[in-house]
């Protein structure tokens, strides 16, 4: 069993205890998804869902108010994992913007791989060429997880 990666502590901050091989592979992400930030990616449909599905007027004026905040926000959550990478202790506002990059990419991934619920009824054969995608799919969840866990005070 692995042991768990962020724990609340009695100062009421976060430590974040992660094998340099787990931050080396945490540091390459978020800039992977900045360069999609902007962009007309399918795989971003789950960041940016529509507000108004049945009336393109209002989704576009949606878009045009609040479109820039959003990706703002996403950015703004991917700067905090990337200043943070390294930390060993977290506030509670770092391990939120973590939260909120863990989440991004965690449905950007998801996307991409076209995730279903019944694909957790089956094991992945391992020389399926997606099965290193789909661990990672899996770690992200595992982490958001512990990242909820820990600040609800779990």
């Amino acid at each position: 069993m692995i042991g768990a990666r962020i724990k609340r502590t009695r100062k009421g901050d976060f430590q974040l205890r992660l094998p340099l091989e787990e931050r080396d592979l945490l540091r390459s992400l978020p800039g992977q998804l900045r360069e999609l930030l902007g962009t007309d990616d399918p795989s971003l449909h789950r960041l940016f869902p529509p507000a108004y599905k049945d009336d393109a007027e209002h989704e576009d004026e949606y878009r045009r108010l609040m479109g820039g905040d959003l990706e703002d926000r996403h950015r703004q959550a991917l700067t905090v994992m990337e200043e943070t990478i390294d930390a060993e202790r977290l506030d509670e506002d770092q391990l939120t913007g973590w939260l909120g990059a863990l989440n991004q990419l965690r449905l950007v991934l998801g996307t991409r791989l076209d995730v279903t619920e019944d694909m957790y009824e089956r094991e992945m054969d391992p020389d399926d060429p997606r099965a290193p995608a789909f661990a990672l799919y899996g770690y992200l969840g595992w982490l958001q997880e512990q990242a909820v866990a820990a600040l609800s005070g779990g």
